[in-house]
């Protein structure tokens, strides 16, 4: 198990451009399966231990947290593993202590909370961007390590976890995403934005890591030119700082179905059924094979 605040190398590089070779599809397939079963064992222990567990996802705009979530989640129970990913604030909670609408969704017993994003939106896109003032940014830098000291002072497991993509990285998902119409929607202008703002938020990340990178609750950066490396990387590193135990579940077996009572169901045209399209998209299929 990883001790809290260890430091790691970065993986190492192997191709001329210095990006790191792509994970083979077979054994990136094979190898994030184990993990994601490892993930079943954790919730099950989470659930009987009434443990709480939060896990925070930063990064890059396009640096792979959206997806890497989506690997976490595959096979975990929603009403146990919840994702947490807030839009911009209300106005009443633009009012309220900048920590307040975060906290609410800290997790019970029992539970995982994913943060797609957390309360750190306030040392990156609101201080590039300008949306929050010198002295709300300051108040943060100041708070921030307070509050992560109570969340683990309470016993929640807190890990965090900075996505890292180089600018040339960025800018290929970036022009995939603008080619690409079922994938547009991951882009704002706020997003391309980020591309001419690009030192502005490394200078930004630098001064947040200054003041939060705490021994209580250390970043752990996940490198993602590879996204296939960075999914096992990140899984990996979380399982290997969770005391989780396989959980010994109680054998089930399927009951015998009873002998019919009598019951017989309504004509099917007392009812609205969607139309067949699976039919037709096979009788398509057919004709355009015909032809």
């Amino acid at each position: 198990m990883a001790g809290k605040g260890s430091k790691t190398k970065p993986s190492k590089v192997s191709t001329k451009d210095g990006k790191p070779d792509r994970l083979p599809r077979a054994l990136y397939d094979s190898e994030l399966f184990r993990l994601q079963a490892e993930l079943v064992k954790v919730q099950e222990w989470v659930k009987r231990e009434g443990a709480r567990l939060v896990v925070v996802f930063e990064g890059r705009d396009a640096a792979g947290k959206g997806s890497t979530i989506k690997r976490v989640t595959e096979f975990l129970n929603p009403r146990i593993a919840r994702i947490v990913a807030l839009p911009a604030p209300t106005e009443r909670q633009a009012t309220q202590w900048y920590f307040e609408r975060y906290v609410e969704h800290l997790p019970a017993a029992g539970e995982i909370a994913l943060f797609d994003r957390s309360w750190y939106n306030r040392a990156g896109v609101e201080r590039v961007m300008g949306f929050c003032t010198q002295n709300q940014y300051r108040r943060f830098l100041h708070q921030c390590p307070i509050l992560e000291r109570l969340i683990v002072e309470d016993g929640i497991l807190l890990r965090k976890y900075w996505f890292s993509v180089s600018d040339a990285e960025q800018e290929r998902r970036f022009r995939g995403r603008l080619q690409d119409p079922m994938r547009q929607w991951k882009l704002s202008p706020m997003d391309l934005e980020s591309i001419t703002r690009w030192e502005d938020y490394s200078r930004a990340k630098d001064e947040m890591f200054v003041h939060t990178d705490i021994p209580e609750a250390p970043w752990y950066v996940v490198e993602s030119e590879d996204k296939r490396r960075a999914r096992i990387n990140m899984i990996a590193h979380l399982l290997s700082t969770v005391p989780y135990y396989e959980v010994q579940r109680p054998a089930l077996q399927l009951p015998s179905r009873p002998p019919s009572r009598g019951y017989e169901r309504p004509p099917r045209d007392m009812q609205t059924f969607v139309p067949d399209h699976a039919s037709a998209v096979l009788a398509a299929q057919g004709s355009a094979t015909d032809g």
